[in-house]
């Protein structure tokens, strides 16, 4: 039996894209993508997720003016955000935007007090990721909107655009037509276990 499959594939040679083409994906692209996320496993298949593709350049700009003035007082609640100083610095930067000038930006959210909920997302993200290299486009997963979900200005755009103040955000994916490929990282070694 040959482990050469198109899945492997896909896996392997997927990357973090952070120079995207101004080109809109197709809406067949769009429904796919989304088709993908949505049969991603679940917790006892709750399927509570919410999947809102934002393609309105206005609507993307403003966002990204409002993850800007929300980093200015942004306290990040562990220590993973790295030097705070450093991430006001770099979003105050000319030209700084947080989905790297993707056409499309899809935010996964979902239902409150549900502790599966950033672990489902998660698990679509990647099905959304997976679909999306097989269709020749280029994704990353945004941090930006989730770190910030509990900023007023930013959960009352969203709730404008029908992401419910209620609901978790759990991340987003930018998607679109690579500009420039990223580099292929090494595999870090220790990080696999087999107990027989």
């Amino acid at each position: 039996m040959s482990l050469n499959n198109e899945i492997l594939h896909c896996i392997h040679e997927r990357r973090s894209t952070r120079q995207f083409t101004g080109e809109q994906i197709s809406p067949e692209q769009l429904d796919a993508l989304l088709d993908a996320a949505i049969w991603a496993p679940s917790g006892i298949n709750s399927q509570s997720w919410l999947f809102t593709a934002v393609q309105k350049k206005e609507t993307l700009l403003h966002l990204n003016e409002l993850v800007r003035e929300g980093f200015q007082h942004w306290v990040p609640d562990d220590d993973y955000a790295g030097n705070l100083r450093a991430i006001r610095e770099h979003t105050q930067k000319e030209g700084y935007c947080f989905y790297y000038g993707a056409p499309t930006l899809i935010i996964a959210s979902n239902r409150p007090n549900y502790a599966n909920a950033v672990a489902d997302c998660a698990c679509a993200l990647q099905n959304l990721f997976l679909a999306a290299q097989s269709l020749g486009l280029g994704s990353c997963y945004i941090n930006q909107p989730h770190w910030l979900q509990n900023d007023k200005p930013i959960r009352a755009y969203l709730a404008g655009i029908g992401i419910s103040e209620e609901h978790t955000i759990c991340a987003s994916a930018a998607v679109g037509y690579i500009q420039t490929p990223s580099p292929s990282p090494a595999r870090k070694e220790g990080t696999v276990k087999i107990i027989c």
